[in-house]
């Protein structure tokens, strides 16, 4: 009798698995995302630029005239993450804001994991091909943290500013996790649904991908902005006191550690984030 529940248990587990694969995407059709914001009286433009053999896929609000922040989602993740930044009017009468699905999420290459640096080589070519001679600033939150400091790093005379949220720079901070290469193989990783195939991957490659990043930081000269919540179980945050040394060559860096507040301060915090957005 176990072995019948239990075998029934494993049966069904193996088909959620499997109907997760179609459902799992975290992501929105444009047709659907434009409808919900022309509801609310906002125009929102999507968008896939070709990269090479890449592509990104963004969402897009306020006028292209205007500077440009770029939000960068965490992993799993979705452009519609920072959906409640793209409909703030008063951020879009400031800035054109751009929301991307990074490599491997959304329909941006869909399915295929990144090294860090890859996505900044990416990321960092659509940033020229959107560029409108106006200052452009990122804003990562978790992954997309070290990301955009990979991005300054490698662009630094195209970045004005980077906010860094919840972001994992330390690699001697960064958990063992020696079970992803488990969910990874075979065939293990073939049940893991959407998005979190990719991201199991991805995280993985984080590991040793800060241990390369750590050597470029010195070449980060814009302004930097780190926010963090001290009570982030996901990312440590002393992260915090690794970016303030090692950013040495930054034009400026503050601070804000967020007391009783955890990993997710792109949603928690709106306010606060916002009103240091709207001081750049």
């Amino acid at each position: 009798m176990i072995f019948r529940i239990g075998g029934v248990l494993i049966i069904s587990v193996i088909i959620l698995l499997v109907l997760l694969q179609g459902c799992f995407t975290l992501r929105i059709s444009d047709k659907e995302a434009q409808k919900k914001y022309n509801d609310k009286g906002i125009k929102l433009l999507t968008n896939t630029i070709e990269i090479g053999n890449n592509k990104i896929h963004y969402a897009e609000t306020g006028a292209d005239s205007l500077p440009t922040l770029i939000f960068i989602h965490g992993s799993p993740g979705s452009w519609k993450d920072f959906t409640s930044y793209l409909e703030d009017k008063e951020l879009s009468s400031k800035f054109r804001l751009i929301s991307i699905d990074r490599p491997g999420f959304g329909y941006s290459n869909f399915g295929k994991s990144f090294h860090l640096q890859d996505q900044s080589n990416i990321i960092g070519d659509f940033i020229l091909k959107i560029n409108n001679q106006k200052p452009v600033y990122l804003i990562g939150h978790s992954l997309g943290g070290p990301l955009v400091a990979n991005i300054a790093a490698d662009n630094p005379k195209s970045i004005a500013g980077i906010l860094i949220l919840a972001g994992a720079l330390d690699p001697l901070l960064e958990p063992k996790e020696k079970w992803r290469p488990i969910l990874g193989s075979f065939p293990l990783y073939y049940l893991l649904p959407g998005a979190l195939r990719v991201s199991n991957k991805e995280l993985w490659y984080l590991k040793s991908d800060l241990y390369l990043l750590s050597d470029k930081l010195k070449l980060i000269k814009t302004r930097v902005l780190v926010m963090h919540g001290d009570k982030d179980v996901l990312v440590d945050v002393r992260n915090v006191n690794f970016i303030k040394k090692e950013f040495v060559n930054a034009y400026e860096i503050k601070d804000t550690i967020f007391l009783k507040e955890n990993h997710f301060l792109p949603w928690a915090r709106f306010k606060e984030i916002k009103y240091s957005l709207m001081k750049w």
